[in-house]
């Protein structure tokens, strides 16, 4: 078993930054691929950005290439979400997750958080 739980939303204007963070206790946090997604109201919940578990390797959806910087850190067992440039369209719920593949949906994804909210006024 593997807890999360995210940190970091708020209300932004846009254009503003926020940082998420993910701290995860029980299983080898540095066994697992990490990934974020984000679910907005009305609609299903959307890949963001994955990072395989050495770090090396990150993914990102197209709408966040260049503003949305996944990284972690193993000894501490965080995933963080740096995210610039905010928009109102990234308005979501934002969720941590734990699982094997970096390219996968929801369902590739073991262990979620709770989410934390992410509100970007225009």
């Amino acid at each position: 078993q593997v807890q999360l739980v995210e940190s970091g939303g708020g209300l932004v204007q846009a254009g503003g930054s926020l940082r998420l963070s993910c701290a995860a206790s029980g299983r080898a946090f540095s066994d697992y691929v990490m990934g974020w997604f984000r679910q907005a109201p009305g609609k299903e919940r959307e890949f963001v950005a994955s990072i395989s578990p050495s770090a090396i390797n990150t993914y990102y959806t197209n709408s966040v290439k260049g503003r949305f910087f996944i990284s972690r850190g193993n000894a501490k067992n965080t995933v963080y979400l740096q995210m610039n440039s905010l928009k109102p369209e990234d308005t979501a719920v934002y969720y941590c997750a734990a699982g094997t593949s970096m390219y996968g949906g929801p369902n590739q994804y073991d262990y979620w958080g709770q989410g934390t909210q992410v509100t970007v006024s225009s």
